[in-house]
């Protein structure tokens, strides 16, 4: 079987996911094409260079509809003898995106694929899609279906999180990605995005809030709170779920949840031979991948699970991992990992995460590949595990080694 190599991870910076975000006026297939570009332009990339553009992203709707990785193709400066292929596993679309690619490159399917993702969250709305597992009453009522803040509110119950250990892994959030800024660790991969007339839009994250401290966090009251308890009654749901809980511990709010932003971001993944016949050195490969589908109430939970069955895949216990990206959906789902795994914390998304700089649904899988390795090779350690919690109980990881 092949090996399926990273030669190149490339992302914007995110974008605050309103009108006044600086990326509001761009489009998605824009963002798309100027992520596809800066790919194609550092590594030398001319003519049919890859198989495929795999595309993640999880509201499918209005402009980040029909075949967006197709539209992306064509909006960019790529050979339009190149394809698009859009996929959606919600907030692990990138990630997916980057799996399937490899996993094609080691089964023989092509030698060279971009793959990654996009969301313009201040454009396209989360839920705008109307999925069926939130608005079809047949199918939401048996699978206990809540919104997502609900359920992270219910693995704190569950696990035992507290309001105080919740918000510390924000404001610690903060505090790493402004010193990861400060010390430009992300210089590697980020790209300056500009308007047609070449006039600097953003290049920086601008989502965070670097003063974010206890005191300020300890003001904000938790908000899910009035839909568990109140109207539309969500905790009596999770309630009928899991009985044995008395009541549902609310501790989750803006400042302990992942930003809604805009943004997008790529990896280029090729074989030995593509790396050779481009020129191209490879920075690590991808030794394993995983999915996996848990309970879809408590749904965010996904990480333990689908990291327990790549290590079993791959025949490696924890202790082989040098750094982890687990991504910040919501505080209580990194408590849990490091909880299960007794993972010290600082191994755990050392520059920041969601938290603190946003989390663009579809990229978001692609950002922390990219910033793992840029890590990796900061900190001259070798094997690093990415994974993300998944909408509607799943999970999924990534390993990847340097070489």
């Amino acid at each position: 079987m092949a090996e399926a190599y990273i030669y190149d991870a490339v992302r914007s910076p995110r974008g605050k996911g309103r009108k006044d975000g600086s990326l509001h006026e761009v489009t998605a297939a824009r963002l798309s094409a100027n992520i596809l570009n800066a790919i194609k332009d550092r590594n030398g990339l001319e003519g049919h260079a890859v198989e495929d553009v795999i595309w993640g992203n999880a509201t499918q709707v209005m402009e980040q509809g029909g075949c967006l990785a197709r539209t992306a193709v064509l909006a960019s400066e790529l050979d339009q003898r190149i394809p698009g292929l859009s996929i959606n596993r919600f907030c692990a679309s990138g990630m997916e995106a980057v799996n399937i690619a490899a996993n094609q490159i080691k089964g023989g399917a092509g030698d060279g694929y971009i793959a990654g993702g996009v969301e313009m969250m201040g454009r396209v709305a989360m839920g705008s899609d109307g999925a069926a597992i939130a608005v079809d009453p047949s199918i939401a009522m048996e699978t206990y279906f809540v919104p997502q803040g609900i359920s992270a509110d219910i693995i704190a119950t569950e696990y035992g999180f507290t309001r105080e250990q919740a918000d510390a892994l924000g404001v610690e959030s903060q505090r790493r990605a402004k010193a990861a800024w400060d010390d430009n660790r992300f210089a590697k991969s980020i790209i300056t995005i500009r308007d047609q007339n070449g006039l600097e839009i953003l290049s920086t994250d601008e989502y965070m809030r670097p003063q974010t401290d206890m005191q300020s966090l300890g003001s904000l009251n938790p908000a899910f709170q009035a839909m568990g308890e109140v109207m539309p009654g969500f905790d009596k749901v999770a309630l009928m779920k899991y009985p044995h809980l008395e009541k549902i511990n609310h501790i989750h709010h803006a400042g302990n949840s992942s930003g809604i932003v805009d943004g997008s971001a790529a990896v280029l993944i090729g074989s030995k031979e593509f790396g050779e016949a481009h020129g191209l050195k490879p920075r690590a490969r991808i030794r394993a991948t995983a999915k996996i589908g848990t309970d879809p109430t408590i749904m965010l939970t996904g990480p333990v699970p689908v990291t327990e069955h790549i290590m079993k895949q791959s025949g490696m216990s924890i202790s082989d991992i040098d750094l982890f990206e687990v991504n910040e959906a919501f505080a209580s789902v990194v408590l849990r990992f490091m909880q299960a795994f007794d993972v010290d914390s600082s191994k755990v998304n050392v520059n920041g995460g969601s938290i603190a700089m946003g989390h663009p649904l579809g990229a978001t899988g692609a950002i922390i590949i990219g910033t793992l390795l840029d890590e990796l090779e900061r900190s001259d350690k070798e094997v690093g595990l990415a994974t993300l919690c998944v909408a509607s109980g799943m999970g999924a990881a990534t390993i990847i080694e340097r070489v």
